[in-house]
């Protein structure tokens, strides 16, 4: 993950239009590595991280054959009570950098803000939403690789992934005010009135306090009774936290409240055919422009942005 991107991204103040329809799907080393070392690290004894966890243990046979019956009637009894899903339709397609690994996004004051990752890589940008172009950049060092991103008052704040830093900026200037620290990893970022409030790829939400960036409580989010891991970016959007699931087409709205699944978002379909057969290329990135009541959702190297409208799930029955 040591290859810079400062030839072929963007410096603090360039802007570039993108040739969408030409652009051909590449293999990113520094993003392959990632992909790779997330789905084929040899676990250490005392891994800790659930993502590890479930490799590192796998099931005896012997159990899963016992287990089996148990699951499909639990799964029978429970078909009724599923959380309902939602469809889409798509408003709008903007221009999105392709080369972007991209890990959080915030709306603010017309502008999107944007994280991106890779070690080597990693940036925090202003993003012209109309044309792609990219107003303003400030590159991260190269030993950090960036992660979600959020506002608060009139800073920015981004998480690293696996360096448990996270950095304080001014929204205008992109100066630096301050770094914090936190004990899980960083990936996704949001926040309501009150708090912060991050992901770590588990099924827990971590609560911090905006100023002391102090633990404050945590949400721990299950479907059906199930715990949900693999929680990533986040927004929250009238009252309810929207999460991208890794590796899935799938975001679940969150109540806060009781950390319960209220609906899924299928968002099957919506990936470019230009990075279908990329691993690497999956969705991830959710923006809201509260002013005008516009969902933005795109996703890890993709070309397009894409401004969306929910389609209700279809009621169920009684």
């Amino acid at each position: 993950m040591e290859m810079s991107c400062k030839n072929r991204c963007f410096h603090s103040t360039g802007e570039r239009s993108f040739n969408v329809s030409g652009f051909q799907p590449s293999r990113n080393p520094a993003a392959v590595r990632y992909v790779e070392s997330m789905r084929s690290t040899r676990c250490p004894r005392t891994a800790t991280s659930r993502r590890f966890r479930s490799r590192c243990n796998p099931p005896r046979p012997f159990l899963v054959l016992f287990f089996i019956p148990l699951l499909l009637a639990a799964s029978a009894f429970g078909a009724d009570r599923a959380v309902p899903t939602e469809r889409y339709r798509i408003v709008h397609v903007y221009p999105h950098d392709p080369t972007a690994f991209t890990q959080g996004m915030v709306f603010v004051n017309g502008m999107m803000y944007e994280s991106t990752g890779l070690q080597g890589q990693s940036s925090l940008r202003m993003v012209d939403l109309a044309t792609g172009h990219v107003l303003q950049q400030h590159d991260l060092p190269a030993k950090y690789f960036g992660e979600g991103l959020t506002d608060w008052q009139s800073n920015l704040i981004q998480l690293t992934w696996q360096s448990h830093l996270g950095f304080v900026y001014d929204r205008f200037s992109f100066r630096i005010l301050r770094t914090f620290t936190y004990p899980w990893e960083g990936w996704g970022l949001t926040r309501d009135s009150h708090h912060l409030i991050l992901s770590d790829g588990t099924s827990v939400l971590h609560l911090l306090d905006p100023s002391t960036f102090k633990p404050a409580g945590e949400i721990h989010v299950t479907a059906d009774g199930q715990p949900v891991l693999n929680l990533n970016e986040l927004e929250y959007i009238h009252g309810e936290i929207y999460a991208n699931i890794w590796e899935t087409n799938r975001i679940a709205r969150i109540s806060p409240a009781t950390g319960k699944v209220i609906e899924w978002i299928d968002l099957s379909g919506l990936r470019p055919s230009s990075v279908r057969q990329n691993d690497n290329a999956v969705l991830n990135g959710i923006a809201y422009d509260s002013q005008h009541d516009r969902l933005y959702v795109t996703g890890k190297l993709w070309p397009n942005l894409y401004e969306i409208k929910l389609v209700p799930a279809t009621p169920r029955p009684q």
